[in-house]
């Protein structure tokens, strides 16, 4: 058996930090009122979560890069038939990589549609200015029941998931905790070291430079 750096810090972090505030999301947009102030707040955390997700998709450790773990025809079949190799699962497995891109992606589209969003009580996105009564209207509601339910059960899906495998004696959470797997082969390691983790932090910049970008896009617009 050979102990292998699967997940490196700065993916275990997004990680985490991802879940907190998506689970905060949720109970916020449920109570309302003052708590939507929180919930806007957040919505630009999981914004800038995102854009750093997808900049260290391509640049990150080995197992946290795209190319790593996408679930091509040959990776989908090889695990549904039971051949799958120590690489198709060291990282995600194809399935737990479908459902990865999933949320990455429901989860794009709920900040973005919440941007727009307007209830008309205590709530109103930074970039409604820009746009027609009638998309503010089309994106609220989207934001507001659609794509709040493909949230809740996509979260849903992940737990039951890690339960599923626990059950297979397959430990989904400890990796994501502590960053190595105990694996039958040896298999590349993931970059984690003080460079890594500066460069993870510079991108996290950029990342939290782009939102506030963005959000200061609907300030003008208003403005104009």
């Amino acid at each position: 058996m050979h102990t292998v750096r699967i997940w490196d810090l700065p993916t275990r972090l997004f990680h985490w930090v991802l879940f907190v505030c998506v689970v905060a999301l949720v109970v916020t947009a449920k109570v309302g009122g003052n708590a939507m102030n929180l919930h806007l707040r957040l919505g630009y955390v999981v914004f800038t979560l995102l854009l750093f997700r997808l900049l260290w998709g391509f640049v990150g450790g080995h197992w946290s890069r795209f190319v790593s773990f996408f679930p091509t025809p040959g990776r989908l079949t090889r695990y549904l038939g039971g051949r799958a190799t120590t690489a198709d699962t060291a990282g995600h497995n194809p399935l737990g990589a479908l459902s990865v891109l999933a949320m990455l992606l429901v989860l794009g589209a709920q900040v973005g549609s919440g941007l727009f969003s307007d209830d008309e009580i205590a709530f109103s996105g930074p970039l409604t200015a820009l746009v027609s009564n009638a998309t503010v209207g089309r994106l609220t509601e989207w934001h507001s029941h659609w794509g709040q339910y493909l949230v809740i059960g996509l979260v849903l899906l992940h737990v039951l998931a890690i339960v599923v495998y626990r059950l297979r004696r397959q430990n989904l959470v400890g990796p994501m905790v502590v960053g190595d797997k105990t694996l039958p082969e040896p298999v590349t390691a993931a970059r984690d070291s003080a460079g890594t983790r500066l460069l993870a932090l510079a991108l996290l910049g950029v990342a939290a430079a782009l939102v506030y970008a963005v959000v200061q896009l609907g300030s003008r617009g208003a403005l104009g």
